[in-house]
């Protein structure tokens, strides 16, 4: 509690909370230190949590394009199941925002909304299903990213988004 007693991190009495689904284990340890050190940073504004789904290895590299929809469609039947709330799925094609647009976005879903999850697909992309469930597809730019460094990317802009809302200086 701080002094006057405001709860910290929570406006309005509801606390957000982000959720981010995502295809696959991280298998490096410092994206994996480095999304930790985002979630605690994360903490004072919102609960955040990492649902990881099982990823479909393929034990060969020339697949067909029918093998890799294949692939799509049976990690798109975890993900489906764990989109809570307002679901924002990265896409390549989705919609580009600056930092402080996508905090502005951010603000504004939180008015409505107590939970917001972000998709993450696996090594191929993600399946249309889980994108026509999303009420709002998110692209970085049109650069390829490993989906690992992706979580990391995600996190810090959340994060990022934040601050700016906070009228802190980190954004600067």
């Amino acid at each position: 509690m701080k002094k006057g007693g405001q709860l910290r991190g929570k406006r309005h009495g509801r606390r957000m909370k982000i959720k981010i689904l995502c295809v696959g284990k991280i298998k490096e340890k410092f994206y994996a230190d480095a999304v930790e050190e985002y979630i605690k940073r994360l903490g004072r504004f919102c609960k955040t949590e990492v649902v990881e789904t099982k990823e479909c290895s393929a034990y060969k590299t020339d697949l067909t394009d029918g093998e890799i929809d294949k692939i799509k469609k049976t990690e798109a039947k975890e993900l489906s199941c764990g989109i809570e709330g307002y679901g924002i799925c990265l896409d390549i094609g989705g919609k580009q925002s600056s930092s402080v647009e996508f905090a502005q976005q951010l603000e504004e879903i939180k008015n409505t909304n107590s939970t917001v999850t972000f998709v993450i697909g696996g090594s191929y992309g993600m399946d249309d299903s889980v994108k026509q469930m999303c009420k709002l597809k998110m692209s970085f730019g049109k650069l390829t990213f490993p989906h690992q460094l992706m979580r990391v990317v995600l996190c810090e802009q959340i994060y990022r988004a934040f601050m700016i809302n906070s009228g802190s200086a980190y954004h600067k």
